[in-house]
């Protein structure tokens, strides 16, 4: 346990990973995902879908957090995955931010791609202010909402923003960005 860890507040995180359980690269069962992440200190750990979206409970600063989970799943199941972690005020934000709900008829088409942070926010900004029609694209806070009604592969918008941003963001349907919303609420004092 670490120290201090019986006195200073939890706070409730999302940490996202990306990349994993795509294809037949960077596989993780879910129940191992869990246990690492209880195994580092942390509490009420769920897991969503089979995409590498835990919450949980912890002490420390978001970005300690990151790393922590980073270097243990590679440490202890040999992938690597980049792991953006954040704090369940930002999700409420991402959910509130989405100026696109009323462009896109299904939500499974929407996607929020998570930034790593504002170097990356302005890394987007100026695709963000081109005209990507059937597409939309707009900028928040912490993720940049993309609209994409032909579907996640055949988006010009989403190619563009994963070429120029990397590794430095993940993406999520606004359907799992809804539940894992859900998920930071339950039990939330």
């Amino acid at each position: 346990m670490r120290a201090g860890a019986d006195t200073a507040p939890r706070l409730r995180y999302i940490a996202l990973l990306r990349g994993v359980n795509v294809g037949r690269a960077k596989r993780i069962a879910m129940a191992e995902l869990r246990t690492l992440v209880e195994d580092l200190g942390y509490t009420r750990v769920r897991t969503l879908l089979n995409s590498g979206n835990i919450v949980f409970d912890a002490v420390i600063p978001p970005v300690n957090a990151a790393q922590e989970i980073e270097a243990a799943i590679a440490l202890h199941l040999g992938v690597s995955a980049r792991v953006f972690v954040f704090a369940c005020a930002e999700v409420a934000e991402i959910i509130d931010d989405n100026p696109l709900l009323q462009v896109a008829t299904d939500h499974a088409r929407l996607f929020a791609f998570l930034l790593a942070g504002e170097p990356q926010r302005a890394l987007a900004a100026d695709l963000c202010r081109q005209d990507w029609a059937p597409e939309a694209v707009a900028l928040g806070r912490h993720a940049v909402y993309v609209w994409c009604p032909q579907g996640l592969l055949d988006s010009a918008a989403a190619t563009a923003l994963g070429k120029r941003l990397g590794d430095d963001v993940t993406s999520r349907n606004w359907n799992t960005m809804i539940k894992l919303d859900g998920l930071c609420r339950d039990g939330a004092d």
